[in-house]
């Protein structure tokens, strides 16, 4: 196994990658290289590492699921693995910032409500360009994240790690599993009246707003999944109920890397959560490196917000190479 010496340094709403296309598929990276191109003081520093190729030079897909995306016509699957060189299921960030490499890389169109089919871990996804390209490099575009499955609110416990405190959680799947922690809602909305299970969740934490919280160590998840999950700390900021729509911000911890400034999925999962406590489908959310919207229906969550190419690197050495 071997990466190329060129790669590139992609972004979306702080997400962060290395990426690169293997047409041949025969550049699949072993976990040595990944976590040595997402070491952010002796590699390229990135949250994650995307091989675009075919579904069938996958080695972890079965034939059902390569099968899957003959089905679809879809032809480029992301391989995307964690920092700590551990796969992963999907990354809602990810689709966009690898679908903007693909336009650049000529593999599919770049006009405005142009698509491009893309595999995952988590099934075939379809991605949306929904503006021209910005001068900045900047493009925008919406994923079908797809298919959602929420446990009981507030069975979780998250404590632990460096929080100095615990709050009840919510497991939520999006193709790869998450627990969403409601801490905080604005001071204008608490003073107006909340919806029932809003109150007993924050009756039931001690945690601070997401925005002081210490995630310098993995929060704990009681119960949680053998796996791990990403854990996201919501505040709620605003509700329109009238037009369906409100606003929030989110901190994330995702499990094999660590704090980012955003999450694709866990903004889905958020979504999620946030229109089971309140109704509303449409939401504005707000993370570090970012804003995106997330829109919920009974079945489906769709995701909306920002790419850009950062940089071509030319590699000097690669481990195991």
């Amino acid at each position: 196994m071997s990466i190329p010496r060129t790669v590139y340094k992609m972004q979306a709403t702080g997400n962060d990658f290395v990426v690169y296309a293997d047409p041949r598929g025969d550049l699949e990276p072993t976990a040595d290289q990944v976590r040595w191109l997402c070491d952010r003081h002796f590699g390229v520093g990135a949250d994650g590492v995307i091989r675009l190729t075919h579904p069938a030079d996958v080695s972890d897909l079965d034939q059902a699921q390569v099968d899957a995306c003959d089905r679809f016509g879809c032809q480029w699957f992301m391989d995307y693995r964690n920092a700590d060189g551990s796969l992963a299921q999907m990354c809602g960030n990810g689709t966009r910032a690898i679908t903007l490499f693909a336009q650049k890389q000529g593999l599919t169109p770049t006009m405005e409500g142009s698509s491009f089919l893309l595999g995952t871990r988590a099934g075939v996804k379809r991605i949306v360009s929904c503006s021209p390209m910005k001068c900045d490099g900047e493009h925008v575009f919406m994923v079908k994240v797809g298919a959602w499955r929420m446990g009981p609110v507030g069975q979780q416990l998250i404590d632990g790690g460096a929080l100095g405190g615990s709050a009840p959680g919510t497991m939520v799947d999006m193709g790869n599993p998450h627990a969403v922690v409601l801490t905080a809602v604005a001071a204008e909305l608490e003073a107006s009246g909340l919806p029932g299970t809003v109150a007993d969740l924050l009756a039931r934490t001690d945690l601070p707003d997401p925005g002081d919280l210490d995630l310098s160590a993995p929060p704990r998840v009681r119960p949680g999944l053998a796996e791990g999950q990403n854990v996201e700390f919501l505040r709620l900021d605003a509700l329109d109920a009238d037009n369906g729509s409100g606003r929030a911000t989110m901190r994330v911890y995702e499990r094999g890397v660590g704090e980012t400034l955003s999450c694709g999925t866990g903004l889905c999962a958020s979504g999620v959560l946030l229109r089971a406590l309140t109704g509303v489908d449409h939401w504005t959310i707000h993370v570090g490196g970012g804003c995106l919207k997330v829109d919920v229906d009974p079945q489906d969550v769709w995701l909306t917000g920002p790419a850009r190419m950062v940089a071509r690197l030319t590699l000097e050495h690669v481990p195991g190479c």
